[in-house]
């Protein structure tokens, strides 16, 4: 009976960045639990696509440059899926951008497109997908934070801005939508090996040094978000509003 307060038949999902890595591994487990998926991004999600469908579940794709996208367009991937799918209970705000340089040489267009696809483009997507949750009666919209959203990092001044904001908002959607029952929780993974962080495991002192940090004594890999992204998105999290769960190998405790 227990197992049950994880199901996701008959919800829908719309994932941003599912094409690859940690959206892609997440979009499939939600799938797996049994959401159908709508994928959002620059590329077409055909290797997402199939997986799921593998599954036996529905899947559609949306193309939108987040990096571009304006208000209306973000308020149009919510139409679209909604035509698509009929509904919309699940959002997964994991699409996000990382410009590395220090501090006193980050660039203006650099700072804007980081805001611009980690935070702003975040929150009028999630507006807009948070009318159509209320008013179907609730909903779940997981954001993807950082290491970066309670530490300062080094060289990422932008991404760390980001970040930290998306934190900050995650904890004020919650306390206005909770009462819609619309649950608006966050995942902050550690260092996961990605794409994103090839070069910094490509480095031989810095990759060590990172696992020296991590009692588990490993990097994260895109499977160790899959459990805690079913949870969030499901009934088993219903009285979870504002939360920021570490998925971290114990970084932020050491």
């Amino acid at each position: 009976m227990a197992l049950e307060l994880f199901r996701l038949d008959g919800r829908v999902a719309l994932v941003t960045g599912a094409t690859a890595g940690l959206g892609q591994t997440m979009a499939v487990a939600l799938a797996g639990a049994g959401a159908d998926i709508v994928s959002l991004g620059r590329r077409p999600g055909d290797e997402t696509g199939d997986r799921v469908t593998g599954l036996g579940r529905r899947f559609s794709h949306i193309c939108c440059d987040l990096a571009a996208a304006t208000v209306t367009d973000l308020q149009d991937v919510i139409t679209q899926v909604l035509f698509q799918m009929g509904r919309l209970d699940i959002l997964v705000n994991n699409a996000g951008i990382i410009r590395r340089g220090p501090a006193l040489e980050i660039s203006e267009a650099d700072w804007d497109e980081v805001l611009q696809v980690n935070l702003k483009a975040l929150f009028f997507l999630s507006q807009a997908a948070a009318r159509q949750m209320v008013q179907q009666g609730g909903g779940k919209i997981i954001n993807i934070a950082s290491m970066l959203s309670f530490q300062g990092g080094v060289r990422v001044p932008a991404y760390t801005a980001a970040k930290s904001g998306l934190a900050g908002l995650t904890h004020a959607l919650a306390n206005e939508w909770a009462r819609h029952n619309v649950n608006v929780n966050a995942i902050a993974p550690g260092y996961m090996a990605t794409d994103n962080t090839a070069a910094l495991r490509a480095d031989a002192g810095r990759n060590q040094a990172i696992l020296e940090r991590i009692p588990a004594g490993r990097w994260g890999v895109p499977g160790d978000l899959s459990g805690v992204v079913i949870f969030l998105a499901s009934p088993a999290s219903d009285y979870m509003h504002g939360a920021i769960v570490p998925v971290d190998g114990g970084w932020l405790s050491r």
